[in-house]
């Protein structure tokens, strides 16, 4: 019976996957006859998983939809997922769904009464030792969910850590720092953290971390610059310094341009009732111009002259584009 049982959980986890696979591969895999298969997939269905077969020489099985959700087969960082989002959505942190973060706090509710220990804790020190940036959100690149699990858990335990960090133009170079705080902006994750070989606090770039290794070294807890590890990146967003500073005279109000550009502009002030100045930076006039198409309203390039010359060359190639 226990092999029986071991047998279906690894052919639902093969099912799961999203391809289709032929009687003969699954009893390869399995170690079974073909017929065994045949026996197990009705087995499956009978516990209320939708396993659709087609028939031919490129048919095969898949798991389907189906009209109530089964019992789910999750690896521990799929689980470790969820349970975090979850957690993101009960807390309100997603807006505008009528009762969403009720019905995410019965979801979470029911997936930690199943959740082994480590995968718990593992949870809790994301949870816990994650903040949020509110408001508009650069885009950014995926992390490894393995490498914020060990710089959470780094951060409640206030234990040391090494890794490798990449810089803005991709120098590698190896860092040993005190982690404090995961901070979470749109896509992007930063870890806030006091820089051994600098002595002094830094922000990392967690997709830019490979690596990190706890140390097991402890150490004791320093308060970051300001006391809100969201404001220090926030902070540390606005004080970077870009080859090309640009002035616009965007005609929208000051409110709306400053909410839709967030931390890209370095200020908005407004210039009138339905206009603002904006300061932008960038690396170069070129890769500017396209961009300053996202903002959405008319505008005019005060300063400098370079970033005109390419917003004009820009909008007379979209114009031959449209066949005008």
């Amino acid at each position: 019976m226990a092999d029986t049982s071991r047998r279906l959980l690894t052919l639902l986890s093969l099912l799961q996957t999203p391809r289709e696979w032929s009687g003969p591969e699954l009893a390869e895999r399995l170690g079974v006859s073909t017929r065994t298969i045949r026996h197990d997939v009705e087995r499956l269905r009978s516990l209320g998983y939708p396993v659709d077969a087609t028939r031919g020489s490129v048919g095969g099985y898949r798991l389907g939809a189906g009209a109530a959700l089964p019992p789910l087969l999750l690896e521990d960082d799929e689980a470790v997922a969820i349970a975090l989002s979850l957690r993101t959505a009960a807390g309100g942190a997603v807006s505008g769904l009528s009762g969403l973060d009720e019905s995410a706090l019965r979801a979470l509710t029911k997936l930690q009464r199943v959740l082994p220990a480590r995968l718990g804790r593992r949870v809790d020190a994301l949870a816990g030792y994650t903040v949020r940036v509110t408001g508009a959100a650069p885009p950014g690149p995926a992390v490894d969910p393995a490498v914020l699990t060990l710089l959470a858990s780094a951060c409640r335990d206030r234990e040391r850590v090494r890794f490798t960090y990449a810089d803005h133009a991709g120098t590698p170079s190896r860092r040993a720092a005190e982690p404090h705080r995961l901070v979470s902006w749109g896509r992007r994750w930063y870890l806030v953290a006091w820089d051994l070989d600098r002595d002094d606090w830094r922000t990392f770039r967690a997709d830019r971390i490979t690596g990190p290794q706890g140390v097991g070294a402890r150490f004791a807890g320093r308060e970051v610059p300001g006391g809100d590890a969201a404001a220090f990146v926030r902070r540390g967003a606005r004080a970077v310094r870009w080859p090309v500073t640009a002035r616009l005279r965007v005609h929208e109000q000051a409110t709306t341009v400053s909410e839709r550009l967030g931390t890209s502009a370095e200020s908005v002030e407004s210039d009138g009732d339905d206009s603002c100045i904006v300061t932008i930076g960038g690396s170069d006039p070129e890769s500017m111009a396209p961009w300053l198409g996202l903002i959405g309203a008319d505008f005019e390039v005060l300063d400098p002259p370079e970033l005109a010359t390419a917003v004009g060359l820009l909008a007379e190639r979209f114009r031959r584009a449209g066949g005008s």
